[in-house]
């Protein structure tokens, strides 16, 4: 009988340990906000990333100057060959927001730890460029 407790007892102990080792992948969302806090940020910070994710005659037609473009459908091909560093913030915009989401939380599950939607250049209200 004791032989069986003992057993017993470190089964339980060693399923425990294994499960206390097993890999757990928590995938944060990215943060929202609005336009004026992006730039605000963009002032702070003049390095920050600023990723446009429209296509790219919609960011030839007008962009935040300093914008990288990624089409929000080659995210998961371009992204971490063009920003390498994961925990540096990245900012995302589109034109309504609605592709900044998908692109934003498509980081998020590459890794990236400091990504920020502002939603869509429609509700910018500051400069833009076209060169």
């Amino acid at each position: 009988m004791k032989k069986k407790s003992l057993v017993l007892l470190l089964l339980v102990i060693t399923t425990g340990s294994l499960m206390g080792c097993a890999e757990k992948k928590t995938t944060s969302a990215p943060v929202v906000i609005t336009a004026a806090e992006a730039k605000d940020m963009m002032d702070k910070n003049p390095g920050i990333t600023i990723l446009d994710v429209r296509t790219a005659s919609e960011f030839q037609s007008g962009h935040i100057k300093g914008a990288l473009l990624i089409p929000y459908d080659e995210i998961n091909v371009k992204a971490e060959s063009m920003l390498k560093d994961k925990s540096a913030p990245i900012l995302v915009y589109c034109r309504s927001g609605r592709r900044s989401a998908i692109a934003a939380q498509a980081l998020t599950d590459l890794g990236y730890s400091k990504v920020y939607d502002f939603g869509g250049i429609a509700d910018w209200t500051y400069e833009t460029v076209t060169e």
